[in-house]
């Protein structure tokens, strides 16, 4: 008789490693999870509570952002809504891996040049920047900046601080990169011809005295 109630405390224990948010780092832990660290880097940017006045009193809901990134150019945004944390960050981390996109960097530290932009009333300003700067960004931008695997960049949100916008407007301005391989790809060049004329314009500008 002793011995019957083990079956649900186990039952329960499992339920604690999926994510009731009692077992150790919110029920995210487990070799499961240590395979998909070996890969991806997830950021939590942000977390939402609403609640549903209900007859007997309130029902919680919460919203997560999730940021995901391989460190080597990939990167994604996820949004996930549940009743209880766990899950949350669960269906945001699975939807911030469908969702990724790759960036192109340079060296594979920085972006090749400066870009600009804009969700919403959000709006933020991506520049590279030389090395042993490091990341200077604040918030949601620096989760991104940090998965997607820069290392030197200066950015500035000038618009609305809403997480979600940001994280957007930040994903369009990386999307409005450009690399040298994407530009002599639709001039049909070869990159080291882009390059080479990149080099000679450089030289025949003027110096200033």
């Amino acid at each position: 008789m002793a011995n019957e109630p083990r079956g649900p405390r186990s039952n329960d224990g499992q339920r604690a490693q999926r994510g009731d948010g009692r077992g150790p780092g919110r029920g995210r832990g487990g070799p499961e999870r240590e395979e998909r660290d070996s890969e991806f880097v997830d950021k939590l940017v942000h977390i939402n509570r609403v609640a549903k006045v209900v007859k007997g009193g309130r029902r919680f809901g919460f919203a997560a952002l999730v940021i995901v990134g391989d460190q080597k150019g990939r990167v994604g945004y996820g949004h996930g809504k549940a009743r209880e944390v766990p899950e949350a960050i669960r269906k945001a981390t699975e939807a911030a891996k469908r969702g990724m996109v790759r960036i192109a960097l340079r060296e594979g530290r920085t972006l090749h040049h400066d870009v600009s932009g804009r969700w919403g009333a959000g709006k933020v300003i991506v520049r590279a920047a030389p090395a042993g700067t490091g990341i200077i960004a604040g918030g949601p931008m620096r989760a991104v900046f940090e998965t997607l695997g820069v290392q030197d960049v200066v950015a500035k949100s000038l618009g609305s601080s809403n997480p979600y916008n940001m994280v957007r407007a930040t994903f369009a301005a990386l999307q409005a990169e450009d690399s040298p391989r994407s530009v002599a790809a639709r001039r049909n060049l070869k990159v080291s011809a882009l390059q080479s004329r990149r080099r000679d314009f450089d030289a025949s500008e003027p110096v200033e005295a």
